[in-house]
C-alpha cells in the first residue's frame, strides 16, 4: 500500500480514538475513548461514501486477496464453523484467542488462520475467487451496515464469464489490543462505532476482546466536483469603457521628507520569553526531507515527507504514545497524544523504538522511515480526531 493515513488511519485507539489529560493517574489500560468528555465525533461525511460488506457464500466465507474471514450463522460455535470449512477447530480457536466451544453471534466475523477454497458457485457464491482490491489510502476510512442475504443454492445463481470476479476495497483487518474498545477503534479509523459493530456482528454492548480480529471498512474515492462554467470574454456583463489616456495627469507635488527620527534600540525580550512559548509554537519536523504529497482533507488527511529509508522519525512534540498498530499490510502506525487534545500520527515506519504508554520528549527518535519506492513518512495532525493541515504546525 503506497499511501497511508490513519486515521486519520489512518486513527487508532483509545482509560479512563482520544484524549485523557491525566494519563499517569489512570490505573486501567489507556483507553483513547473520550466518551465521558462529550467530545463529539462526526463521521457523517465519511458514511456518505461507503459500500456494504460483501455477501459471504453458503459456508459463510468472504475471501480477500490477503486474508479470508468466516461469518457465523445463528447457533454456530467455533467448532461448527471449523467443521463446515474442513479446518482444525483448535487452530481456528487459537488464532482468534477464544476456545473451540465458544458460542458465536449471528453475523459475527471470525478470522481464518489460512486460506480455504475460494468462494464459487459450488459454495453458493455468485462469483469466483477473492475480491480484487482497488488502491486504498489509509486516510480515507469509513463503514456501512451489513446486508445479510439469505443463502442461495448454486443452481439459483449460475456464474457467467462476466461474473467470475468482483472488485471492491479490501477492508483493514485490525487486531484488538489490551485496553481498546469498539469506540476507540472506530474513532481511530474515523468510522461510526455502530458501523464497526454491524460489519463485525458485535453484541449490543459493543464488547470486543483482546486478540479479536475486526474488519474496518474503507470509503470510496470521493467524486470530483464538476468544474464551474466559464463565460467567454465579452459574453457576460458589459465591459466598462476605460478612462481616456489622452487627458494628461495632474502635476505631482513632491514633499521633502522629514529628518529621520533618532534610532532607538529595541528592547531585548529574550530574557522574558519562556522556554515553553518558544518551543510550543511549532512542532519539530518529524523527519528530514521534502513534502512530496500535500494535505487535502478527505483525500490525504496528512502530508507525505520524502525521506531516505532508515531516516529517523522524531516525535513532533512531547507526549504519550497512545497507540501502535498497523494497516492491512502490517506496516506499523504510531499515534502520539499531546497537550490540548492534539494527536500526531506517523505511518509507513519501521524499527519502532517506543511502546504504547511511553512518554516521549520533543524531537525524540521513535522509529525509522520504512524502505520503499519511494520511501516516505506519512504524518498527520489531529485536533480531537479532526484532521488539520500539519504544515500549520511545522516550522
Amino acid at each position: 500500500m503506497a499511501q497511508m493515513s490513519i486515521l486519520a488511519n489512518k486513527m487508532k485507539l483509545l482509560c479512563g480514538v482520544a484524549a485523557v489529560t491525566l494519563l499517569s493517574a489512570c490505573d486501567q489500560p489507556f483507553d483513547f475513548d473520550l466518551r465521558d468528555l462529550a467530545n463529539g465525533f462526526d463521521t457523517s461525511n465519511a458514511v456518505q461514501n461507503i459500500e456494504p460488506r460483501p455477501k459471504p457464500d453458503n459456508r459463510g466465507v468472504i475471501s480477500y486477496p490477503n486474508y479470508q474471514v468466516a461469518v457465523a450463522k445463528r447457533g454456530d460455535t467455533v467448532t461448527s464453523v471449523a467443521q463446515r470449512l474442513g479446518i482444525s477447530p483448535t487452530e481456528l480457536a487459537r488464532y482468534n484467542g477464544i476456545s473451540a466451544d465458544t458460542q458465536l453471534r449471528d453475523g459475527e466475523v471470525i478470522a481464518l488462520p489460512g486460506r480455504v477454497s475460494e468462494p464459487s458457485p459450488a459454495t453458493g457464491a455468485a462469483t469466483t475467487g477473492p475480491i480484487q482490491p482497488a488502491p486504498v489510502d489509509v486516510t480515507t476510512l469509513a463503514g456501512n451496515a451489513i446486508d445479510n442475504a439469505a443463502p442461495t443454492t448454486p443452481s439459483a445463481q449460475p456464474a457467467t464469464t462476466a461474473q467470475q470476479q468482483v472488485t471492491g476495497v479490501e477492508p483493514i483487518r485490525h487486531k484488538v489490543e489490551r485496553g481498546e474498545t469498539a469506540y476507540s477503534i472506530a474513532r481511530l479509523y474515523g468510522i461510526p462505532a455502530k458501523t464497526l459493530a454491524e460489519w463485525n456482528g458485535l453484541s449490543g454492548d459493543l464488547a470486543v476482546r483482546e486478540g479479536q480480529f475486526l474488519l474496518v471498512p474503507v470509503t470510496n474515492t470521493p467524486v470530483a466536483a464538476a468544474p464551474a462554467s466559464v463565460s467567454e470574454p465579452g459574453s457576460g456583463t458589459t465591459t466598462p469603457t476605460p478612462p481616456s489616456a489622452t487627458k494628461p495627469l495632474p502635476a505631482a507635488t513632491t514633499t521633502v521628507a522629514a529628518a529621520p527620527a533618532p534610532k532607538v534600540d529595541a528592547p531585548d525580550l529574550s530574557s522574558t520569553r519562556t522556554q515553553a512559548s518558544a518551543s510550543s509554537a511549532k512542532f519539530v519536523f518529524p523527519t528530514s526531507g521534502n513534502i512530496i504529497r500535500a494535505y487535502k482533507k478527505g483525500t490525504n488527511d496528512g502530508i507525505d515527507i520524502g525521506a531516505s529509508a532508515g531516516a529517523a522519525v522524531k516525535a513532533a512534540d512531547a507526549g504519550t504514545v497512545a497507540a501502535i498498530t498497523s494497516d492491512t499490510d502490517q506496516v506499523p502506525i504510531i499515534v502520539v497524544k499531546h497537550a490540548n487534545n492534539i494527536l500526531t500520527v506517523y505511518a509507513n515506519v519501521d524499527g519502532i523504538k517506543v511502546k504504547k504508554g511511553d512518554k516521549v520528549s520533543r524531537g525524540q527518535t521513535i522509529a525509522a522511515v520504512r524502505s520503499g519506492s519511494p520511501s516516505f513518512l506519512h504524518f498527520e495532525v489531529r485536533k480531537g480526531f479532526e484532521s488539520v493541515d500539519p504544515t500549520t504546525f511545522l516550522p
